[in-house]
């Protein structure tokens, strides 16, 4: 069926039009509590957020939903999503709900929802719920309307749980860390935890305003990161996502290091102690050649699922992986966490660099990636990749970089655009490729 409210992580949209509105979240709340309300039990629902303005309207109208249908409601106000995994498993909860767009600037907004096993809902499931948005929720008698409580001590089980995924005699003494939290969710426990670990540590984006998000710090925007790793002499900087899902590391020469390199190094030191499973790792078609070249050099495998986490992880617990990821930075380790942890995944680089006594710029550089290049072709209508010729032209594209590349065209699951990838041992040769096929594409448009 054609999906009107969730996307691929989700649902998300501009608060206060389309589907992101107070009265669809009144009404998600609504049918996934009708969902899930199964058995005798009281029925709970852990609520969390990031720091946007729109996350108190959103949230007022989500425990209406669910309120309305029977369920409890634990808010916990602003807290990672990988903190919403947890404590809707930890707490016995029958649902999590997670208020956020992630790396989207603050006008945005979005819920993610988890079952009572900590993991994302499955399409199967989300389309279920989708089906009850369109139909009268059924609502509680009077005495069965749910209660709603607010919990203090929920950053502080985070910041326990984030240390627990390091070993007892690791510290971080020494270190002189830079940690950018975007002004979102991991404002507070991302670097508590790091300084109570040993470091010190250097903030940027820990004054959230509710309109501030995103914009200009954090992972998808790193040159204040990178500026004060080298104004510091930091030995790494660390900057995280709006819900802090995901982790892009500067090296202390003020260097990006990507998801690939960071998957790369996690990886390889978990092969080290034998405690890799699966046989490799899971990243998707946009990591680079070169890491899965890599990874062939140490006997292990680089499985491929479509972009998304979701998609990662439900290839990771199909085949036995522990670890998973992608190349913009969401890090999945399913030892400490059931989705993309960029504070878990920062741990790890950060321990690290305690035992290889070496600098961030060595042990982040574990291969050469190979050119890569990405551009986008927007569309009005139709469907170009239907089109013969340009099925022609990527044939040949295809066909050109064999055994010396690869070729990765997908149209955006959010909006008319179709992204074309290609990367290989000579840049010039990707170059032509992309720009062959996005001239095709433009045409059939």
């Amino acid at each position: 069926m054609t999906r009107k409210f969730f996307g691929t992580d989700g649902i998300r949209g501009r608060t206060n039009a389309g589907v992101m509105t107070a009265a669809t979240a009144m009404r998600v709340g609504q049918a996934a509590g009708n969902y899930f309300v199964r058995g005798g039990h009281r029925h709970r629902v852990v609520i969390g957020k990031d720091t946007r303005l729109s996350g108190y309207m959103m949230e007022s109208a989500l425990v209406a939903g669910f309120t309305s249908v029977g369920m409890d409601v634990i808010m916990t106000g602003p807290l990672p999503t990988p903190a919403i995994a947890l404590l809707t498993r930890e707490m016995r909860a029958d649902l999590g709900v997670m208020i956020s767009a992630s790396h989207n600037l603050f006008p945005d907004n979005g819920i993610k929802l988890f079952g009572p096993d900590g993991f994302k809902l499955s399409d199967e499931v989300e389309a279920e719920i989708e089906a009850l948005l369109e139909v009268e929720p059924q609502l509680a008698m009077p005495e069965g309307i749910g209660r709603a409580r607010r919990i203090e001590d929920a950053r502080g089980r985070y910041i326990h749980a984030l240390k627990q995924s390091v070993s007892n005699e690791v510290r971080f003494d020494g270190l002189k860390v830079v940690v950018d939290c975007a002004h979102g969710a991991a404002y507070q426990v991302a670097p508590s935890a790091i300084w109570e670990l040993g470091a010190e540590v250097i903030t940027l984006g820990v004054n959230p305003n509710g309109t501030n998000i995103n914009d200009g710090v954090g992972s998808t925007a790193i040159e204040a990161l990178q500026a004060k790793v080298v104004e510091e002499g930091a030995d790494i900087g660390i900057a995280l996502d709006g819900d802090a899902d995901r982790l892009i590391v500067v090296d202390e020469k003020g260097k990006k290091v990507d998801g690939d390199q960071i998957m790369a190094l996690i990886a390889t030191r978990m092969h080290e102690k034998g405690a890799l499973t699966g046989g490799g790792v899971v990243a998707t078609v946009m990591s680079n050649l070169g890491l899965e070249r890599y990874f062939a050099g140490l006997g292990l495998t680089l499985e491929r699922a479509k972009v998304g986490d979701r998609y990662v992880l439900e290839m990771m617990k199909a085949g036995g992986f522990n670890v998973g990821g992608e190349q913009s930075g969401h890090m999945i380790m399913l030892d400490h966490a059931t989705t993309g942890d960029g504070s878990v995944a920062a741990l790890r680089v950060l321990t690290s660099l305690v035992r290889s006594q070496k600098p961030a710029s060595e042990i982040l550089h574990l291969f050469d990636p190979v050119p890569q290049l990405l551009k986008n072709v927007r569309y009005e209508g139709g469907a170009p990749l239907e089109n013969e010729t340009v099925k022609s032209v990527i044939a040949a594209a295809e066909a050109e970089l064999v055994g010396k590349g690869r070729l990765v065209i997908r149209p955006s699951g959010t909006e008319p655009v179709i992204r074309v990838m290609a990367e290989g041992d000579d840049a010039a040769q990707v170059e032509a490729v992309v720009d062959r096929v996005c001239d095709a594409v433009r045409a059939a448009a």
